[in-house]
Formats: structure tokens, sequence, C-alpha cells
């Protein structure tokens, strides 16, 4: 059965550069004096409040356009983890400010992955209980607001050129850019111009808002980045109250600092966006919208994973051009993909400390992943029998209508978990495998006059097999002898070298099972000129009809085992009813793909 643990009682991973720099802040008193008035606001509204109980503030920020996925969950350990590691709170934050690709079901999906790694936003402080669950699209007045202020102090103007002057008149990165035209309005003919775009009087593209910088700045990203646009589109969250958007460059700094963030931590991608997060702020609480101290922005390594593409693009399509059953699809690697697969918030944890967080990009090795879940469902999953390819053994020597109880420890990890009853009868459901009528050098299974012990029954010796008219094996024939029963004083009088699994064919639960294996057959998926698509691995999953022990037919959905010999296998959360439950493997006992 699944004994899920808490992800987060596991002790502190090792230290990496983002703790050093908390460890440093704190100890320099960097935020005891700032103020947090209970919820996101401004610089007056945060004056009204107490000094912050809350010694860091960090936050998970996901854009709700798609599916959680194994990478977020590197962000999420680090962001909550960070916050429950040094006294303090990590804010869950959805970055709703692009409606056209947004929906509540990526919300409520976001929402459910991030609880079952363990997390959630409810804290409770001296100065009383707050749910630090946020939307951005909550800000927009304020950013509305922030944008005017820098209007009317000569930091922003509207641009009127089209999308192609904008581009070429950026430069490169070894030309400076050409100021707009448009770039010397004064203040108040900005202002009349973006208070049009707001009532909705310019087309979708026809302007836009751009920061004042510096055109000839070596970083790109300073030169005069717009900050909102005209964009026509029902939002999830504000409806149709808006026609113009702010961009994410300028939407997120301002959202960590209502919400009082410390330590704003993203993706090494955002690199070169840290200069204008810097400006931004600075400019606001000049203006006194913000308040010191305004949180400061670190990089790290996003996680790279062979075998697997992360792109939301590719996961999208992906789903919509049904290459996979949906977001969901166990061979997925979204959250709600490895957890219907069986991958476990624990063994994500576990993956997360290991891999450990650094500045440098790097590969890692998608076997990392399998052996950190292999690993703890090592110690959390019970043991079952399970008969992936039947084929029928016959004890000729045993009595027509008889059985009787073997037992079979639970987890031999955990003794005080006590033993099953397994019923022995006549006919037995075996592997295919395990009977060879030539065997091969070093086979020490079935075949003709070999002698090998059924797990945790007798030994018997085989006497042959039946075929079908192909000449295909259909039934394996044996005699046991009576006095080698496991358990027993005689079940050491006779040694063999063999030991097989087995179900009674009387008492087996017959079951659908998903032998789940990679999506892709490449690392990188897509290397070079090749279509991503053209790397899926079209043997990424087989269902078979297996033969399972009794016991196995009242799992619930997302309960673990290990099928001896086979691997980790969980109950189907989605296809599993009462009494019928559906399994897919989680991850063999070893690599697979072992070269």
């Amino acid at each position: 059965m699944s004994s899920e643990k808490n992800p987060n009682s596991a002790p502190a991973p090792a230290s990496n550069f983002i703790r050093a720099i908390i460890e440093k802040d704190l100890g320099q008193n960097k935020y005891a004096s700032k103020k947090w008035a209970g919820s996101p606001g401004d610089a007056q509204h945060h004056e009204t409040g107490e000094v912050d109980f809350a010694k860091i503030r960090t936050r998970f920020p996901p854009e709700p356009n798609g599916y959680l996925h194994i990478g977020h969950a590197k962000s999420i350990f680090l962001n909550f983890g960070l916050a429950r590691d040094f006294g303090g709170i990590c804010h869950m934050r959805f970055d709703d400010t692009n409606p056209e690709k947004e929906s509540q079901e990526y919300v409520d999906s976001i929402s459910d992955g991030v609880k079952w790694l363990g997390f959630g936003w409810e804290n409770h402080g001296p100065n009383g209980s707050e749910s630090n669950l946020y939307f951005a699209s909550n800000y927009f007045d304020f950013m509305y607001r922030a944008a005017e202020s820098l209007v009317e102090n000569g930091f922003a103007y509207v641009d009127e050129q089209s999308a192609d002057e904008m581009r070429i008149n950026r430069g490169t990165l070894t030309e400076p850019g050409k100021d707009s035209p448009f770039r010397n309005r004064s203040a108040l003919e900005n202002l009349a111009r973006f208070r049009e775009m707001r009532d909705g009087k310019h087309a979708d593209g026809s302007m836009v808002l751009r920061a004042k910088i510096d055109m000839a700045s070596p970083n790109i990203n300073m030169r005069d980045p717009a900050i909102y646009r005209v964009r026509r589109a029902h939002h999830h969250n504000t409806g149709d109250k808006w026609c113009i958007y702010p961009m994410y460059t300028f939407a997120h700094p301002v959202e960590d600092a209502l919400e009082r963030v410390t330590h704003s931590i993203c993706t090494l991608e955002f690199e070169d966006q840290r200069p204008f997060y810097d400006w931004l702020l600075e400019r606001l609480a000049d203006a006194g919208l913000l308040a010191h101290p305004l949180p400061k922005q670190y990089e790290f390594a996003r996680l790279n994973l062979t075998y697997v593409v992360l792109s939301k693009r590719k996961l999208i399509q992906l789903v919509e051009e049904k290459h996979v059953s949906g977001w969901d699809d166990p061979r997925l690697p979204t959250l709600a993909g490895a957890r219907r697969r069986g991958y476990t918030a624990a063994g994500f944890r576990l993956f997360t400390d290991r891999i450990g967080v650094s500045k440098a990009d790097s590969w890692i090795e998608y076997t990392i992943l399998e052996d950190c879940m292999r690993e703890v469902l090592n110690v959390d999953a019970e043991r079952r029998i399970a008969v992936l390819d039947p084929i029928k053994l016959v004890i000729d020597n045993y009595q027509e209508g008889r059985s009787e109880d073997c037992f079979a420890p639970n987890h031999p990890l955990k003794p005080e978990l006590g033993k099953r009853t397994v019923q022995l009868s006549k006919e037995l459901w075996i592997e295919r495998e395990d009977f060879m009528e030539e065997p091969s050098k070093g086979f020490f299974r079935l075949t003709p006059g070999g002698m090998v012990r059924l797990r945790y029954g007798y030994v018997v010796k085989c006497t042959g097999c039946e075929k079908d008219a192909n000449g295909n094996v259909t039934t394996v024939h044996c005699e046991y002898l009576s006095d080698t029963k496991s358990g027993t004083p005689g079940s050491d009088s006779v040694k063999v070298k063999g030991n097989i699994h087995w179900v009674s064919a009387a008492h087996a639960y017959e079951c659908e099972v998903r032998l789940y294996d990679r999506l892709f057959k490449e690392a990188h998926p897509g290397e070079g000129d090749r279509d991503f698509l053209d790397d899926i691995n079209q043997s990424s999953v087989q269902v078979i009809t297996a033969q399972l022990e009794q016991s196995l037919q009242d799992a619930k959905a997302e309960d673990s085992f290990q099928f001896e010999r086979h691997g980790y296998f969980v109950a189907d959360s989605k296809d599993s009813v009462a009494g019928k439950p559906v399994f897919n493997r989680t991850v063999t006992l070893r690599d697979a793909w072992q070269k």
C-alpha cells in the first residue's frame, strides 16, 4: 500500500549559493525593519503594518498557461523550502498577466500540484493567520498607476512604431539601437496617449508603452523595453475590464515588491532582465509608490533533463495533437502525469536535493530521477506478486480442488508489517520466461527434469510441457515435493538454484497492466534539425493482461506496490474502480536503458 511521507520532513539539503546569500542577508539584519500590512500593497499600505514576522519572503509564480512539470518541482522545493528553513513564508502567486493563454483549468491543476508536493499557502504568525495565495491580475490597478507615474516622471513614452520598425531600430548585440521618433514627446502628450490606450481608442498592436532608458545600452533588454500593450482579450479573473495588459518583465518586479518579497529566485534566462528589474523598482520607490527594502532577483540554472521535453510549447503540442492521452498521460513530465505514473512527492524531494542548485547549466540524466523514485519506493512500497506474461503450470500430483495457505512478507525491510496469505492450488500462473524446454547456459529455472522452488511454497520438479499446433508451449507440468514447503523443517532438505514466483490460477486477479517506458527514444529530442516528434518512442506504452495475486484486487487508486522481480507499480488514479484496479508501471527495478 502507498505510505506517502511528508516530503518536507527530510533534513535540510546541503548549502548552495542562494542559501549563502540568505544567511548573509539575515546576518546583516537586512530585512529586520521591513513592514508587512498583512496583504500586498504599496508603500503607504505597508507603512500601516507591523514589522514582518516572516524573516524572508519568497514566491512561486507560475503562469497559468499549462500544467506544472518536473522543472517546476525543483523551483517549488527551492522557494517553499528556503522559506521553511529560514523562518519565512513562500507566496503562491499566479502570474496571470497574459489573458490569451490562461484558463481556470491550469489554475486548478497548478494548485493541486503544489499541494501534492506537500506545500500550502495558509500561514500563521504572531499577527494572525494569512492566506498567501495571490493573483498578479489583482494588481492591475496598481500596475497602471505605476506606469502613469513613469510617464509623468519622464521614464516612459508611448511608441507608435510598427513591430517591424521597433525590431529594426532596436539594434544588435554589436550595434546600438536608434531612438524612436516618438521618444521625445512631452509627459503630457504621452499621458494622454496612454489613457487613450486604456480607454480602447486604439487598435491592438498599434502602439505600446515603453520604458525610457538607453537605446545604446550594451544590454538589449535595457533599450527602452515595452511595458504595456493594447490587447483586447477576455481575462479569466478580471473579465473585460482591461484592454491593455502589462508585459511580464514589467509586471513581475512590481508583483514582488507589492508582496514584500525579499529574494526573487528565477532561472538563468532572466539574468539579463535583472538590470531592468532593479531600474524599475528604484524609479517606483523614488516616486513614493514602493517601500524599501526592495526585492532582489537571483538566478539559478533551470532543470535540463534527458529523454524529456520541458518546453510548454512542445508539451501543449503533444497534448493538442494527441500524441499523448492528455496532460496527465503517465509518459509526460508533467506533475499530473508523474503522479499518475506513480512517482512520489518524496522521490521528487530526494531528486531536487541530489541534483542541487547551481549557476551553471548542465544536463541531468533521467536515470537519476528514476533512481530517486526507486530509492523511495523501495522503502515505502509493500511487495506483491504479479505474473505479467502468464503461462499455466500444473502440479500433477497435487490434489484436485485443494488449496492451501502460503505466507509472504509484506515488506522485507519492515518485518513489523507482517505477512499476508497467498493461496496455492493445483494450477498456477508463472512467467513464460521461467520455462525453457532447451535451457541456455546459466538458466536455473524450470526445464524438463529440473527443479525450482515456488517462492513461499514447495520445491517442484518439471516433468514436461504441452504445445499448440504451432509449437508454442501452452502448459508446463511438474510434481511437487510435499515435505519441502517454505517455513517448515523440511524446506532445506532439497537444495535448488532457481526460485520463481507464481499466483494460483483459481484465486488470481486478471488485470489490465500498462507498461510505461520513456516517451522519447533519444536523450535530446529534436536535437539539431530534427523534429522532436520524430524522436517519439513508439513503444513507450504496452498494455497487457496480467495475473495478479488476489489481494491486489482491493487496491485503491494511487496505492503503490513492488511487483516482485518486475518493478514498482501504482493503481491508476483515473481508470481504477473499486474492486477493479488498473496498474501502471512506475519504474523497473533497475535501469532498463543501461547500455
